[in-house]
């Protein structure tokens, strides 16, 4: 039987790992606080510590324990540990001739351990979110349609469905990950080069469908994109309601972010209505435009971001294993993934529910 061995089971992992379970394969849970997925049919839940390496638990278990629990060619290892933690993993599962999918986030990006990668046999797909991941696939697809872009612009963010008076805003992932995003600058093409901006800088309006007037501004989210697509002028920014970044640019310049607090206020409350939204805009340089919109508001599956990035991961998943060679040894960028596959990963998307507006590239 495939197996999944998932590091990390917090609010998007445990989503990933419930939904492969259901799909029929044999996941394997790693994580000290595995509440979400205690009890799921098959699901195994291995007992960490705090500070346990999950690699090093599923090696001692592979080693010394059960051998059959994993078998390199019916195996995928994904990745769903935070920042920092998230990114040594990965760096260090490029040691290992094993599948990983990567949907860590931290500064740090794993294509720095490429050529570690092929030397030993590593296949490596990260950033397999929304936005980093469904983001790059869908400029890849402009930019295999329409050549070198004039201009492309990515705009994403899970945010509650109304406004509060406090924050209007829950972290689905890691806060210490979204503060990180608001404080590190923001890598853009600028003028066909790459350039380096303030974080939250460029603050607009938006008009988002049913939902009306909200703000985006610049973060560093597109990642590989900045060296995978030709373009005159490439962005990505993060959507939230008004009020909300300008709360934190006041902590910020202050000098008083509190992580904790940050933490606490921003904790997801899951009886709160909330959504996801994306707009993905690529103008060719002969004044062609192709665009395209990803709503959700959730399911009793799961809350929006968990399946909107869940389900992008789950499907690559889904697609490597179908497919063995799909990738060599290396690591990549969704981006790399042929059209057909992209098409499908839309295609099973729309299945489950999340609207996806576009045109479809054959």
């Amino acid at each position: 039987m495939a197996s999944v061995h998932c590091f990390g089971v917090g609010l998007v992992g445990s989503y990933v790992a419930k939904k492969l379970a259901q799909a029929g394969y044999h996941v394997h849970a790693y994580d000290p606080r595995p509440d979400r997925v205690l009890g799921v049919s098959g699901v195994s839940v291995y007992n960490m510590g705090k500070n346990d390496n999950p690699l090093d638990v599923m090696i001692d278990r592979v080693l010394h324990g059960d051998p059959s629990s994993f078998d390199s060619q019916e195996s995928i290892i994904v990745n769903m540990l935070p920042g920092e933690i998230g990114h040594k993993i990965t760096e260090a599962l490029s040691n290992f001739p094993w599948r990983v999918v990567d949907l860590s986030f931290s500064e740090q990006t794993p294509d720095a351990s490429h050529d570690k990668a092929i030397q030993s046999g590593s296949s490596i797909l990260w950033d397999t979110g929304i936005a980093p991941g469904l983001s790059n696939m869908l400029m890849a697809q402009a930019f295999r349609t329409m050549g070198r872009l004039l201009n492309g612009i990515v705009r994403v963010g899970g945010n509650p469905t109304n406004p509060d008076s406090g924050w209007s805003y829950m972290a689905p992932f890691s806060p210490n990950d979204v503060i990180a995003e608001y404080t590190r600058p923001a890598r853009v093409i600028r003028g066909s080069r790459e350039a380096i901006l303030p974080a939250l800088s460029e603050i607009h309006e938006i008009d988002v469908p049913e939902m009306g007037t909200m703000e985006a501004f610049l973060t560093d989210g597109l990642r590989s994109l900045i060296h995978s697509i030709p373009s005159e002028e490439l962005s990505e920014y993060t959507i939230r309601w008004p009020g909300h970044i300008q709360k934190f640019v006041g902590i910020r310049d202050s000098g008083l972010i509190d992580h904790d607090e940050l933490t606490n206020e921003w904790k997801y409350d899951p009886s709160i209505p909330e959504f996801t939204w994306m707009e993905v805009i690529a103008e060719g340089s002969e004044g062609n435009t192709m665009s395209w919109t990803v709503n959700d508001h959730g399911r009793t599956d799961g809350h929006s971001m968990a399946r909107c990035t869940g389900l992008v991961t789950i499907f690559c998943i889904q697609e490597w294993f179908q497919n063995p060679y799909l990738l060599g040894p290396g690591v990549h960028a969704p981006e790399s993934l042929p059209s057909e596959v992209i098409e499908r990963i839309i295609s099973k998307m729309i299945s489950e529910g999340v609207q996806i507006n576009g045109p479809v590239v054959n």
